[in-house]
């Protein structure tokens, strides 16, 4: 299977690309390399040392014998190349990470919010635009978030696999529909990937295209299997407030006795995948593609369910580190319950990777490793959902 994948330089889309070549498939990486740009506009690094994408690539072809092809190219604002690399590569699938990634730096500035909202929406619709222009029949798989649900107002309810039924009144009698889920994001970022779920509604409606759209948790984890095989390889680790997800954030925080900062009371719940269940994941999605003509497929993909304040518990226990309740920079209930289905992936196949299991191993073998690189200042989350304040 010929694969392109975009945004394949980053934190998901690298050790996806790894694993798709390992697989057999023939990849191609598209990426603007906007996320190393980033980290230049902040002022800080990965906790990982990233190799430039040309020792990346060159490093795989000498470990693996494979070779992944590069693309510099920009998603959002370079169309033409676009159109002209589908028509010419005539892709099998397409696998879309190539979007800003993170909720605390889409609510960063005014500037942050417009560059997320340019970059992500004008991307998804440029390769929906090209897909149907080029007449490619591409499987394109979306890296979608379980934000698109809101957190804390469906109460204990499981939330469904991207669909709702629904019964509306009327003169004649009951009608019964099923709908997307009623988005609720919480942020610029999550804003986008919302207006994404309309997009793909839209274009396997109208022009017949094969979407399959993945809910995902919040990642932790570092490695997999191809990112271990050479230091040239090693993946991303933010620990940062705009791009440290929570969990990786805790086990900085831990290695350096650096009390674990818990946002407000902690007793929002969140959904959380490995790294290694994400790429997994992905290679389940392209076996499985929906039908032409189907609606979206949707999964969430999602293996636990954690209360932040119940995850700092558990790295507290294992590691030693205290726990510090700071003010919540976002804006968002004190409290939520988050019931998740994810039985799709589950009935096909996916072994996940808990928490218990992998947590210890992952201190150890990342964090520990390269805690010399720690930024201290650069831990806080500092982001406000509002102007002028917390969000609290």
């Amino acid at each position: 299977m010929k694969v392109i994948v975009l945004g394949g330089d980053g934190f998901c889309g690298w050790p996806t690309s790894l694993h798709l070549s390992d697989l057999g498939d023939e990849v191609i990486i598209v990426d603007n390399l906007s996320r190393r740009f980033i980290d230049i506009e902040l002022e800080l690094e990965s906790l990982t040392p990233i190799a430039p994408i040309g020792t990346r690539l060159a490093a795989w072809k000498e470990v693996s014998g494979k070779t992944i092809r590069y693309v510099r190219l920009d998603l959002a604002n370079e169309y033409d190349r676009l159109l002209a690399l589908l028509s010419e590569e005539r892709p099998d699938a397409i696998v879309h990470f190539a979007e800003q990634r993170s909720a605390p730096y889409s609510m960063k500035s005014p500037k942050a919010k417009r560059y997320t909202v340019g970059n992500n929406v004008s991307g998804t619709h440029n390769l929906l635009c090209a897909l149907v222009e080029s007449g490619v029949k591409a499987h394109l798989v979306h890296l979608g978030t379980m934000g698109v649900y809101g957190y804390g107002w469906s109460g204990s309810a499981p939330i469904p696999e991207g669909y709702l039924e629904v019964q509306v009144d009327t003169p004649d009698g009951q009608l019964k529909r099923e709908i997307l889920h009623p988005a609720n994001p919480g942020s610029v970022y999550h804003m986008t990937k919302t207006l994404d779920q309309l997009m793909f509604a839209f274009y396997t409606k109208n022009d017949r295209i094969r979407v399959t759209d993945l809910h995902q948790g919040i990642v932790w984890g570092t490695q997999t299997a191809q990112t271990q095989m050479d230091v040239r390889l090693i993946n991303r680790f933010d620990y940062d407030g705009d791009y440290g997800t929570v969990l990786n954030r805790f086990l900085v925080q831990a290695v350096l006795n650096y009390p674990l900062t818990v946002h407000g009371t902690g007793g929002q719940t969140r959904a959380f995948i490995h790294i290694r269940d994400t790429v997994r994941c992905i290679e389940i999605a392209l076996k499985t593609p929906p039908e032409v003509g189907d609606k979206p497929k949707i999964f969430n993909q999602v293996t636990e369910s954690y209360k932040v304040r119940d995850l700092a518990k558990l790295v507290a226990e294992t590691t030693g580190c205290e726990v510090k309740n700071v003010p919540n920079p976002r804006l968002e209930a004190d409290e939520n319950d988050l019931v998740v289905e994810n039985k799709q992936f589950l009935s096909l196949g996916l072994n996940p990777t808990t928490l218990s299991e992998g947590l210890l191993a992952e201190v150890q073998d990342i964090a520990r490793r390269y805690s010399s690189r720690v930024d201290l200042s650069k831990i806080p989350a500092t982001s406000a959902w509002r102007s002028g304040g917390s969000g609290a």
